[in-house]
């Protein structure tokens, strides 16, 4: 197997350095940019850009989901109309998207005006997405590069919960064994976005997990159980009937339209004028794939940096609604594949092509160049050949030692 020899290690972690400084520069001189061209900006209002949009983009959903938890909850988001009528005096996205449990998450941002909320919502969804990467084992020293991430400056200027969904992913993931109560309210808690959980089952069950499934299902009840108490039970039927059609038709409008920020095989493959019949089959495929990885790759026990790297790849490419702003996860998957020793040259050029993903996935979607599913097979791909590699080194190893011991007790 080809190893990374010092020279390729020190031209490595050079790019990497090169990579976090552009990254940073760009992160930092983008917003400032961004701040400057706004029309005018106020701490007290939703101040607007030239697009048209608040500032923080999808944040206005967080923000209003907090303010509904003192005016009855989210229910009436779930009519668009009504939500467009919000809009209108608030500057509320056209549609509300989330589970009602969310609000359970985000209503102390309703009782700050939305500037400031959405200063502190990014704040705190950074420092707490770093200190899981941190207790997951990543150095101190890779922070910046995690913080600087494209991943992450995408999901601060939308506004977006990647750095909580990603601190709940990875919390959990770590926890498997250590803690796995604790890995179970994780899980159950990462319910505010589902599509991070499809094919959590599996692993679960591959691995015998059986305290964590049940701490993530009595997790889950508990949610339910309180928005049911402090909303009324219509929150969630309203939710079912209302908002989960909306999500469909989304989906596949993300496909007519070719939205750029998607990372899914679906809304890639109608990027490239395939028709939706077809696209969706191509989805199934992806799906398919994706759920053979994890299966083989948990049917035994393997590397676990490597297994953690694949799960995460499968996850993206199984849902059909995954976006760029999904992937500050990535920065934590990069960070430590980078510490392994084994890594060549194209194991550090597929990891940073991931890690810089998210944004460059935009301006070559708008070519209609599916970047996202190149990159993401490719990398999930090679990580599936490591873990087989991997293990195979490990047999012929073993072997070997058993082999020397006979000999000497001969």
């Amino acid at each position: 197997m080809l190893r990374s020899l010092g020279p390729v290690a020190t031209a490595a972690e050079e790019l990497y350095a090169k990579f976090t400084l552009a990254a940073a520069v760009l992160f930092i001189g983008f917003e400032l940019a961004y701040l400057l061209s706004l029309p005018s900006l106020s701490l007290l209002n939703a101040s607007i850009d030239t697009s048209g949009s608040a500032i923080g983009h999808d944040f206005i959903n967080s923000w209003m989901g907090g303010r509904s938890a003192f005016s009855g909850g989210p229910g009436a988001w779930f009519d668009p109309a009504a939500y467009n009528a919000a809009r209108r005096s608030d500057f509320a996205a056209h549609y509300w998207s989330y589970p009602p449990h969310l609000v359970l998450f985000v209503w102390p941002l309703g009782l700050l005006p939305y500037v400031p909320a959405y200063v502190l919502w990014c704040a705190a969804g950074l420092a707490l997405y770093l200190l899981a990467a941190w207790s997951g084992g990543v150095q101190r020293k890779r922070m910046l590069f995690l913080a600087v991430a494209p991943g992450a400056a995408v999901n601060v200027f939308f506004g977006q919960n990647g750095f909580l969904t990603a601190a709940l992913l990875i919390g959990g993931l770590v926890n498997l064994d250590r803690r796995p109560v604790l890995s179970g309210i994780l899980f159950g808690m990462l319910t505010i976005k589902p599509q991070f959980g499809l094919l959590l089952p599996v692993l679960l069950v591959m691995i015998g997990r059986w305290r964590v499934i049940a701490s993530a299902a009595a997790t889950a009840v508990v949610l339910v159980a309180v928005t049911v108490i402090w909303f009324g039970p219509s929150v969630w039927l309203d939710f079912v009937h209302e908002v989960m059609p909306q999500q469909r038709g989304l989906i596949v409008d993300a496909g007519n339209f070719g939205w750029p920020m998607v990372v899914s095989a679906f809304v890639n493959a109608r990027r490239i004028g395939l028709p939706n019949d077809l696209a969706w089959a191509v989805q199934a495929i992806f799906a398919a794939g994706a759920l053979a990885m994890v299966i083989w790759t948990f049917w035994k026990k393997r590397n676990p940096v490597l297994s953690l790297a694949v799960f995460v790849t499968a996850t993206f490419l199984f849902s059909p609604w995954m976006l760029n702003y999904d992937m500050v996860v990535f920065g934590f998957i990069v960070a430590l594949l980078r510490e392994r020793t084994d890594n060549t040259a194209a194991d550090h050029v597929l990891a940073l092509a991931v890690w810089v993903l998210p944004l460059i996935m935009m301006p070559l979607g708008v070519a209609d160049i599916p970047i996202a599913m190149i990159v993401l097979p490719a990398f999930g791909g090679r990580l599936i050949w490591r873990l087989a590699h991997d293990r195979a080194q490990q047999t012929a190893h073993r072997q070997l030692s058993e082999s020397v011991r006979f000999s000497v007790s001969s």
